[in-house]
């Protein structure tokens, strides 16, 4: 089997909720979505979500990959090198993540559909589902209340709430809630807002909550500080914008410096690093979550086959289409009552 051709589609999303984090807001996304062809029957589809902060691209990045490096390179090639083409096509792309994981993601369903089972099977296949949180941006406490009680409603049992730009607001936020919805599994991303002190006085101050995971609560590039929380508190403490690379998960688990790794695949470059990430964290004992970005959910499809693929992958954080507009694959997996139930169809389960 071989390539024989590369084609792409832009996607322009709004959100119907712009959320806001410690450092942006946002109300729209662009993704763009690859389509491998071959000289036989299997297409394979791959989703790119370039976010300047997160991945390191702007969407003319992506669009100018597709076209000088990725389309080249690719035709004419065997899919079932992979693991050849994306050692080459990083070398080519540098450090533009979500670029490397559009290619990854086509890769892997195009030859899970020439197996002919669902992507998670081909990579493993340990669960079959896996609960999600859904994430309430930075709010006030009213607008926060309004937004838990909808989603409570809805059946998800895991929330996630953002801050980092306010202690005490973060601290009464987070009593609140938990005192309205004791039975919710409750998790924090400070977004890199908080100093080592205010990371501690936090837990401190919502010890009663009992929270399943504080996310990188401190600034990247003063990693040490993330090690001094960990070492400081008993809620673990998870790595997110601290951790784009392999080499970024080893550095961090040889240290000491996390209790948990958010692979993200648009972040990490696809796949194929997010398990070699998983590894390194499984061999250090950390615990690891599959999260998202605002992706279509092509791309959110391809983070839950990876998230049922791996018995170290305990948690799932796969939200990030629920707020887009007119998203046209959000039908290729199952959300109900906050778990996520995957397509049986072949590969991703898009066919076009």
């Amino acid at each position: 089997m071989r390539i024989t051709k590369i084609s792409y589609e832009r996607i322009d999303l709004k959100l119907a909720v712009p959320y806001t984090i410690a450092y942006e807001t946002i109300d729209r996304t662009t993704n763009f979505i690859l389509k491998i062809e071959t000289n036989g029957k299997w297409v394979g589809y791959g989703c790119a979500a370039p976010d300047p902060v997160v991945t390191g691209e702007a969407p003319k990045d992506v669009e100018r990959a597709i076209e000088n490096e990725i389309t080249d390179y690719l035709i004419g090639k065997n899919p079932f090198t992979y693991a050849l083409l994306l050692m080459e096509l990083k070398q080519r792309l540098g450090k533009r993540a979500s670029s490397l994981a559009m290619v990854d993601l086509a890769l892997f369903d195009l030859i899970s559909k020439k197996a002919e089972v669902p992507l998670y099977k081909f990579l493993g296949g340990y669960r079959t589902s896996i609960p999600t949180s859904i994430t309430i941006g930075i709010l006030s406490l009213e607008e926060t209340m309004k937004h838990a009680k909808e989603y409570v409603y809805q059946g998800f049992s895991i929330l996630k709430i953002k801050g980092g730009s306010d202690l005490e607001e973060d601290v009464a936020k987070m009593n609140a809630l938990h005192s309205m919805y004791p039975n919710v599994t409750w998790r924090f991303d400070g977004n890199q807002g908080y100093s080592v002190s205010d990371s501690i006085s936090f837990i401190k101050e919502t010890e009663a909550i009992d929270l399943e995971m504080l996310e990188q609560p401190t600034i990247v590039g003063a990693e040490e500080h993330l090690g001094q929380v960990t070492n400081k508190v008993t809620t673990p403490v998870m790595a997110d914008e601290s951790l784009k690379t392999l080499a970024d998960a080893f550095r961090l688990a040889q240290h000491k410096r996390i209790n948990m790794v958010n692979i993200k695949l648009q972040k990490v470059g696809g796949i194929m690093v997010g398990m070699h990430i998983n590894s390194v964290a499984k061999s250090a004992n950390l615990q690891a979550m599959v999260g998202c970005i605002d992706e279509c959910g092509l791309g959110i499809a391809a983070g839950l086959h990876f998230a049922l693929s791996r018995p170290n992958i305990m948690y799932a954080d796969l939200d990030g289409h629920l707020e887009l507009v007119n998203d046209p694959y959000k039908d290729i997996f199952t959300l109900q009552n906050g778990i996520l139930f995957p397509t049986e169809k072949y590969g991703l389960g898009y066919d076009g």
